[in-house]
């Protein structure tokens, strides 16, 4: 089976699933602040050193004893999957940080978030694929997570006359996604492309 550029899996769930959101209890202001310190390092190490980032060095990068990363991530399976998860809530999170930008720009900034996603998403989807399998929950729900939030900007693009009425959100992400594979690129050269290969989107009357 062929993956999607999204996400390991073809859409089904409706929300992405945390892998560790226990029983539901409110976390205490200590505990969240060194879940989000947990979770940020790791994001980091994971995008810097791939599957050789250790539990160890995650903990020393966020402050925390080894024994508290374990608290909130029982196994190193449990962390992957939190961090994939939380990349994939910021990047829903940011197709609303721009209602007062045009269309276009709406979009164009999504994107450009797109590709921080896919940099930490390369680092962690082959190690969970090894261990959970490609048609996991997990995967399904970001899959439509990410659908559920940048179709409505391609829409909006397309309703104000900036994007081609031709041009389907799976095009676009597959466009995105092939710019980012792009090896030995600097982030600064990928994303020179990116601007040129979205502005081939724009409506030309």
């Amino acid at each position: 089976m062929a993956r999607s550029p999204v996400a390991a899996g073809a859409p089904a769930a409706e929300s992405p699933e945390r892998p560790d959101a226990g029983c539901g209890r409110p976390m205490r202001a200590d505990a969240k602040r060194n879940r989000d310190l947990l979770l940020a390092a790791a994001r980091t190490a994971f995008t810097e050193r791939g599957a050789e980032a250790s539990l160890e060095d995650i903990a020393r990068r966020a402050g925390v004893g080894v024994g508290t990363l374990y608290r909130h991530f029982p196994t190193r399976q449990d962390l992957v999957e939190a961090v994939y998860v939380e990349e994939v809530e910021a990047l829903c999170r940011s197709a609303e940080n721009a209602v007062d930008a045009s269309g276009w720009d709406a979009l164009v900034r999504w994107f450009d978030r797109f590709v921080e996603y896919v940099a930490t998403k390369r680092a962690l989807v082959d190690e969970m694929v090894a261990t959970i399998g490609q048609d996991a929950p997990v995967f399904r729900a970001c899959h439509d997570a990410i659908f559920r939030a940048g179709e409505p900007l391609l829409a909006r693009a397309k309703a104000e006359g900036s994007v081609r009425p031709d041009i389907e959100f799976m095009d676009a992400i597959r466009i995105v996604s092939g710019v980012t594979m792009i090896r030995h690129a600097t982030p600064e050269e990928i994303r020179r492309v990116l601007a040129v290969a979205l502005d081939g989107l724009r409506y030309r009357g």
